[in-house]
C-alpha cells in the first residue's frame, strides 16, 4: 500500500483557491466596514482645509506665471478676433491652455512662443492639473489608505486595553495607564459619541465609533484578543450589558468596570467583572476623610494621581528581597499579592517574602519622558 500523499486534483486545488479568494475577500469586506467606524491616530498636523487652500494658491500662482510669460511675448501670439493680445487675452489664454480646453482662438505663431509653450506651458500644464486632480485622488485613495492601516492595526494587535468610554473616567484612566508605561498603540477607546472619538484619535489614540453593548462594536476594537478591558461608560446599565457581552467575547481578560452606585456592584460582578469600582461611594469616603483629616485626603489623592509626589504601584518581589519582612524593602510595603490572594503588611499569614510574591508599595514619583 502506497502511504505517500498524492498531490492535490485540479478541481481540489481550484476548491482551495477559491476558499483562499473567498476568505480574502470577507476579510477585505470587514476591513472596509470596520473603516469607516475605526479612527486611527491622526498622522498628519495640517488641517484639511489648510491643504485645500494651499493647493488653491499654487494653482492659482501657476496660472499667474503661465499669464505673465504669454503677455511678456504677446507679439508672438496671434488673437483671431482682432489681431492683438492684451493682458486679458493673456489671462485668457492662459486659464484655457492650463484646464487643456484649448478652442484656438489664441495661438502661438512665432517661434519663440511656441517654443516657450513646448518647454515651458505644458509642463506648468502638467503641474496644473496634478494641484487640481491631487485634491480628488487624495479623497479616492484615503479610503484605501484607511483600510490598509486598518487591516495591519488589526493583524498585530494582541494583548491591549479596550477603554469603553472616554469621560472623565476613561480619560483619567488612560493618563493613569500612560503614566504606567503602557503606550498609546496598546490602548483601543470605545465610545458612540462622534466627537469623542475624534478628540481620542487627535489625542493619539485608535477609536472605534459605536454602541459597546454590541459585540459587532467590540470586535472592531479587536476585543476578543484583549489582556484588559476598562468598562466606564456614562450609566450603570451600560456598564452592566458592555461587561457581559466584553465577558462572552473574551473569557480570560481583566475587566474593570466603574459604576456610579453600590447596589449595582453585585450586578457588575455577576456579569463578568473582576473588579468594579463605585465612583459615588469613593467620592464619599474621601469627602468624609477630607472633612476628619484634610492632610490624610491629600495623600490618598496624591497617591491615586499617577506621576505627583508619591505613587502606588504594584511589582514583583526581587532576589534580594526574598526571606525579608517586608519592612526590611527599601519601599514600604502596605500589602503583598501571594497566590492571588491580597495580604496587608500587619497580616499574621504574611510571615517573610517569597518568591513570586507580588509587592503594593510606595514609592517616589518618577516621570516619564
Amino acid at each position: 500500500m502506497n502511504d505517500e500523499k498524492q498531490p492535490p486534483s485540479r478541481i481540489e486545488r481550484f476548491s482551495i483557491l477559491r476558499s483562499l479568494w473567498y476568505r480574502s475577500r470577507a476579510e477585505a469586506l470587514d476591513d472596509a466596514e470596520a473603516g469607516r467606524s475605526i479612527t486611527m491616530p491622526i498622522e498628519s498636523s495640517v488641517p484639511p482645509l489648510q491643504q485645500v487652500l494651499r493647493r488653491l494658491a499654487m494653482a492659482l500662482l501657476v496660472l499667474a506665471v503661465t499669464t505673465f510669460l504669454v503677455w511678456f511675448d504677446r507679439g508672438g501670439y496671434n488673437d483671431n478676433s482682432d489681431g492683438s493680445v492684451d493682458f486679458l487675452d493673456a489671462a485668457y489664454y492662459a486659464t484655457v491652455t492650463l484646464s487643456t480646453t484649448g478652442y484656438g482662438d489664441i495661438t502661438p505663431v512665432s517661434d519663440a512662443a511656441r517654443l516657450t509653450n513646448i518647454l515651458v506651458i505644458t509642463p506648468l500644464r502638467v503641474l496644473f492639473l496634478i494641484i487640481l486632480v491631487g485634491t480628488t485622488l487624495e479623497v479616492l485613495t484615503e479610503r484605501t489608505r484607511q483600510q490598509v492601516r486598518v487591516h495591519r492595526w488589526r493583524s498585530r494587535m494582541r494583548d491591549h486595553v479596550v477603554v469603553v468610554g472616554y469621560g472623565t473616567k476613561g480619560r483619567q484612566a488612560i493618563e493613569t495607564l500612560l503614566g504606567q508605561g503602557i503606550r498609546k498603540d496598546k490602548l483601543v477607546v470605545v465610545d458612540p459619541q462622534r466627537k469623542t472619538v475624534e478628540a481620542a484619535s487627535s489625542d493619539g489614540l485608535v477609536s472605534v465609533l459605536g454602541d459597546a453593548t454590541r459585540s459587532d462594536t467590540l470586535r472592531k476594537a479587536e476585543l476578543q484578543s484583549a489582556a484588559h478591558v476598562i468598562v466606564a461608560p456614562q450609566r450603570d446599565d451600560t456598564a452592566a450589558l458592555v461587561t457581559l457581552t466584553a465577558r462572552q467575547l473574551n473569557k480570560r481578560a481583566t475587566i474593570v468596570a466603574a459604576v456610579r452606585e453600590d447596589e449595582n456592584v453585585p450586578l457588575l460582578r455577576q456579569s463578568g467583572a473582576d473588579a468594579v469600582i463605585t465612583s459615588s461611594s469613593s467620592a464619599g469616603r474621601l469627602l468624609g476623610v477630607s472633612v476628619v483629616s484634610p492632610a490624610a485626603a491629600q495623600t490618598l489623592e496624591d497617591l491615586m494621581a499617577r506621576g505627583s509626589g508619591l505613587d502606588l504601584t504594584e511589582r514583583p518581589v526581587s532576589q534580594d528581597e526574598v526571606g525579608r519582612s517586608p519592612r526590611g524593602c527599601v519601599d514600604p510595603v502596605v500589602a503583598v499579592v501571594r497566590n492571588k490572594k491580597v495580604l496587608d503588611y500587619t497580616d499574621p499569614q504574611l510571615g517573610n517574602l517569597k518568591l513570586g510574591d507580588r509587592l503594593v508599595t510606595i514609592s517616589r514619583a518618577t516621570h516619564l519622558s
